[in-house]
């Protein structure tokens, strides 16, 4: 089991990560537009160095949501090697079975 702090503190990058998407994507559309000026682009470089370094999304980790794990985990599950492993032997995980032949 990860640290719950840890938890804590990738939920709340998590939530500022989605209340900053959009004000970040206009900002950056801005600064790559080569038809804007370089006064104005330069006031969006500054605008966007002013939002919370937590809001952006590569600052998210992805994590399991079974046990918080940040290492090693499965996009489509949401869960790390080590719980689908154990979810689907148990036959939790619908649409998955082991594989033999």
């Amino acid at each position: 089991m990860a640290k719950v702090s840890s938890v804590a503190k990738n939920k709340r990058r998590e939530k500022l990560a989605k209340k900053y998407a959009t004000k970040r994507a206009e900002l950056k559309a801005i600064i790559y537009d080569r038809e804007v000026g370089d006064e104005e682009r330069f006031q969006a470089v500054l605008k966007l160095a002013k939002l919370p370094r937590n809001g952006a999304k590569t600052r998210v980790r992805n994590r399991c949501n079974v046990t918080g794990r940040p290492r090693a985990n499965y996009r489509k599950f949401g869960m790390s090697r080590i719980s689908f492993r154990k979810l689907a032997s148990e036959g939790l995980i619908p649409g998955v079975t082991k594989s033999s032949w």
